[in-house]
């Protein structure tokens, strides 16, 4: 009996309307487009407006064009897996909010928090599911509201981050095609260097946090560039020695969009050229959860049955890892 792998059989995604360029920062803060360019790549990010809407907004249509793309109901989903970093409220989950606001009646699920390697540690999560046979289909999501947690008087941080969600659909393969190794990692001494100091059961809400402006994103740059600039190239390189592969084996790598110079980072310590690499932060910045999600919903059509594909992310606490698959499917 041949082994069975959880493949990815959809992917779609969804970003705001509103674009947030650089030239627009420059207006708010001190810094201009040369500068954003050169330090991240990024020259115009995504912004969800309108009064009360959520991440759950954002992963509603995404969600409803996977279903539209492959076919099926939002009944025959067994499992929502929501990795975010802005959920909606602390709870209930926003898997369940989203379970409800698409009719997925017959889903359980919850909410996945690794911040920025949240989407890979949900592929991975999610795929014990279909391998134990446990779940057919397992829809795992990364999207956030980033806008809602940063402070655009804060240069460090409003240049990076923007709004977007992406969504995958795992399901049993027996060819040998799907999620076949993960490396996943954390260190939570990495926790004072990329945080939200307030709001959890740690430092509760107060006038004097909300003074503080400590509901904000919080992030020391160089601690986290260094950081992810090695780990996040380390664990891709690690991941192809452990299964034998080649940087002519590697069809894509789709790296977290956090950073220009990390993303290159990682292509070289992998041998793999540009022509290779997954690149749209210069367009969406950093949607935390939703990078790889995105760049797999834009690059679907060039995607071919049986490429290998390398995923790797670093995020906030620390958290890092990479995911070997082999694509199960031509668009």
């Amino acid at each position: 009996m041949s082994k069975i792998h959880a493949a990815i059989t959809a992917v779609n995604g969804y970003v705001p309307d509103y674009i947030l360029t650089n030239q627009e920062l420059e207006t708010m803060v001190d810094t201009n487009d040369e500068w954003i360019t050169t330090r991240t790549g990024i020259k115009e990010r995504r912004i969800q407006k309108g009064e009360g809407l959520a991440t759950s907004d954002m992963a509603v249509p995404a969600v409803e064009g996977l279903l539209k793309k492959r076919g099926i109901s939002a009944a025959e989903i067994d499992l929502i897996i929501f990795c975010t970093s802005t959920p909606d409220m602390p709870f209930p989950a926003t898997a369940n909010i989203l379970a409800d606001k698409i009719g997925a009646v017959n889903a359980w699920g919850y909410d996945l928090q690794a911040a920025c390697s949240g989407f890979i540690f949900g592929l991975s999560t999610g795929a014990q599911f279909i391998e134990s046979g446990k779940h057919q289909k397992v829809l795992v999501v990364g999207g956030d509201k980033m806008s809602s947690i940063i402070n655009y008087e804060d240069r460090t941080t409003c240049i990076i981050f923007g709004d977007g969600c992406g969504c995958a659909l795992l399901e049993p393969n027996d060819e040998g095609l799907g999620i076949i190794d993960s490396i996943l990692k954390s260190d939570g001494a990495g926790r004072n260097f990329l945080n939200l100091k307030a709001g959890g059961s740690l430092k509760p809400a107060s006038y004097e946090t909300i003074d503080n402006k400590e509901h904000y994103a919080y992030q020391e740059g160089q601690t986290v560039f260094k950081f992810a600039v090695t780990n996040m190239a380390n664990v891709a390189a690690e991941i192809m020695e452990k299964n034998n592969l080649t940087s002519d084996d590697i069809a894509w790598l789709v790296p977290h969009q956090a950073n220009k110079r990390i993303i290159d980072a990682t292509a070289n310590r992998m041998g793999v050229g540009p022509e290779k690499v997954m690149i749209n932060i210069e367009k969406y910045g950093n949607t935390t959860n939703g990078t790889i999600a995105l760049c797999l919903w834009e690059w679907e059509s060039k995607l071919k049955k049986g490429d290998n594909i390398i995923l790797a992310a670093f995020g906030g606490g620390f958290t890092w890892g990479s995911v070997y698959l082999k694509w199960a499917y031509n668009a």
